[in-house]
């Protein structure tokens, strides 16, 4: 693998849909980044994307994105169901690759896709953002330390309300739309990231009309804990993530997965805890947190990140398969 230190990295981006926009926005403003190339089975709508963000060049297939040697990393944000063969594509022509989330469909997917990364001695790693933001890295250094004593209970949701289209992938179940895969990913994985993996789970699930999950809600317990997820596209829940300690309650506010604040309440005091986020004098997304992450990770060579490591993302990705065994959904 080589190893990129005296230049900018120069990124391409496969799948343009409206996820890609807002990586594309953090990516130019992240020192040592270029957006170089972008591609679409669109030819008009790779351009008018490379227009808007001022890449080098737009491709009207991935093929000949990932055969420019000139590219060094590659962000997939195309839909879920493609994630496997589109990172396939660029491990073996010798492209770093960031996959958006999930990963992929399911356990045998991801397993194969950092099997090709090994094999080609690759940088690979899973878009999971909300790891990499300072807010969440804070709340988790407080539970690690045990500031507030161990947790005895989380409770997490994510859910807005949309109107059911069967021409939308979120609710394209062959894409792997429905709320687990899209939202439900973020209260599973913020257990995970802190309690680990559960003694056990129950759980339940609503469905549209064509199968895609509408809902889901699930019990994880633990040795001394349990933690209360859901995930829907029927109603606006809170999206805060609550940790309930022996001292103290942690708080990660609405929008728990992305860029927002923290409240702690211990000794009778409760402290709002502000990251900064909107002191960037730019329309921030998140994004660049991660970004940063892989830049340095391809700068010192390194093909697994110590923090969104394959064996998380294997563990992530086989919680959402046991979830769907329990749910008996299949895709």
């Amino acid at each position: 693998m080589k190893i990129i230190k005296d230049r900018n990295i120069r990124w391409g981006i496969i799948g343009l849909g409206s996820i890609a926009h807002k990586f594309a926005s953090d990516l130019i403003k992240v020192t040592g980044s270029e957006l170089y190339a972008v591609a679409s089975r669109s030819a008009d709508k790779a351009q008018a994307f490379s227009n808007q963000y001022n890449a080098s060049i737009a491709y009207s297939s991935y093929e000949q994105l990932v055969k420019d040697e000139q590219v060094d990393a590659i962000y997939i944000a195309t839909p879920h169901a493609l994630h496997q063969d589109n990172t396939l594509l660029c491990l073996e022509h010798g492209k770093a690759v960031l996959c958006e989330k999930p990963f992929a469909m399911d356990s045998q997917q991801v397993n194969t896709m950092i099997a090709c990364a090994q094999k080609h001695n690759t940088l690979l790693m899973e878009a999971l953002w909300t790891y990499f933001l300072p807010h969440y890295q804070f709340v988790l250094r407080e539970l690690a330390n045990k500031t507030y004593g161990n947790i005895v209970k989380l409770e997490a949701n994510f859910g807005f309300f949309r109107e059911f289209d069967d021409n939308s992938r979120l609710f394209n179940k062959a894409l792997g739309g429905g709320s687990l895969l899209d939202i439900g990913i973020y209260p599973i994985f913020t257990a995970l990231s802190t309690l680990g993996k559960p003694k056990s789970i129950t759980a339940q699930a609503s469905y549209f009309d064509n199968g895609a999950d509408s809902s889901c809600s699930m019990s994880f317990e633990y040795e001394r804990a349990t933690a209360t997820l859901e995930s829907t596209l029927l109603d606006d829940t809170s999206n805060k993530a609550i940790f309930y300690c022996e001292t103290g309650t942690i708080k990660i506010n609405k929008g728990f997965h992305g860029l927002t604040t923290v409240t702690i309440f211990a000794n009778n005091d409760e402290e709002v805890f502000d990251f900064g986020y909107q002191d960037h004098g730019y329309n921030l997304h998140g994004y660049k947190y991660e970004i940063e992450h892989f830049n340095e990770l391809l700068r010192q060579g390194k093909t697994e990140s110590d923090i969104m490591s394959f064996e998380f993302s294997r563990v992530l990705i086989n919680t959402l398969d046991d979830v769907r065994r329990l749910i008996g959904l299949n895709y």
